[in-house]
């Protein structure tokens, strides 16, 4: 986990050293065009998915739409097929992936990130009201739930006491109602889908304290569309000063998981 920090912390430092020579044209050529083309997966909510009647909703969606009108762009949806996304990027079918993509070392090979505008990564997720369970510790010899085949899987080794039982779900939503029955101490999910959930059901879940493991997204860029980077992290950058992001983020998730302060 510390190296995996330790390799984002260091990306994020050879972006920023990259500022002084962007002089690549990617954001004039936008600008002239006055639209920002997005790659996207539109099946992943909270970030960008699609309501009943058809529409185009989410956390990406409503911060790229408020990043259009500070930079004085149209935002443009491009759908595409994710295990493709960087192959479609890099030969120019859009500008930019902007959909809760997580920062790796792998695709940092391909493509260039802004700094992290989310931690994501897997959170404990108790009942409203349970007061014996305060923080990972409190797992040790407990039942837990994960969603089978994620991330969370392979979080439960993270914790400092392992459960005596992990129980694997075909969805976090499975999960989350056996939690809420009173047959789980907790679930491990991802906190995004995790804070979601919480949100559209107050008063049911908490979240306990801190991260098992992180997971920045970036919006990723061909390598050399600098200048398109650095404008859009720019904008980015004054969404969180002015409160723009949390807004957003409190509409999607009941709370400010936007703030870096509390990653």
């Amino acid at each position: 986990m510390k190296k995996a920090i330790l390799f984002v912390s260091a990306l994020l430092c050879l972006c920023v050293a990259a500022t002084g020579f962007a002089g690549d044209g990617s954001w004039e050529r936008v600008q002239k065009k006055g639209e920002l083309v997005i790659g996207l997966d539109d099946t992943f909510a909270p970030m960008g998915f699609r309501k009943d009647d058809g529409t185009l909703v989410g956390f990406d969606v409503d911060a790229a739409e408020a990043l259009g009108e500070r930079l004085g762009i149209d935002i443009a949806w491009q759908p595409t097929a994710w295990d493709g996304v960087i192959h479609s990027l890099n030969a120019k079918k859009f500008d930019c992936i902007w959909n809760g993509m997580t920062i790796t070392e792998e695709r940092a090979a391909k493509v260039d990130f802004t700094e992290p505008y989310i931690m994501d990564g897997q959170i404990v997720v108790v009942q409203f009201e349970n007061d014996a369970v305060t923080d990972f510790a409190d797992l040790g010899g407990t039942t837990v739930g994960v969603q089978k085949g994620s991330s969370a899987v392979e979080a439960v080794e993270d914790l400092p006491k392992a459960p005596e039982t992990v129980k694997e779900y075909p969805s976090n939503n499975n999960a989350l109602l056996d939690l809420e029955a009173g047959r789980l101490a907790a679930v491990i999910v991802d906190n995004v889908a995790g804070r979601y959930a919480i949100a559209t059901r107050p008063g049911t879940f908490k979240v306990l304290p801190g991260f098992v493991t992180k997971e920045p997204f970036g919006i990723a860029f061909r390598k050399a569309d600098d200048s398109l980077r650095m404008k859009v992290q720019q904008a980015l950058d004054a969404m969180v000063e002015d409160g723009t992001l949390a807004e957003i983020s409190r509409k999607w998730f009941g709370e400010d998981i936007t703030n870096p302060a509390k990653w």
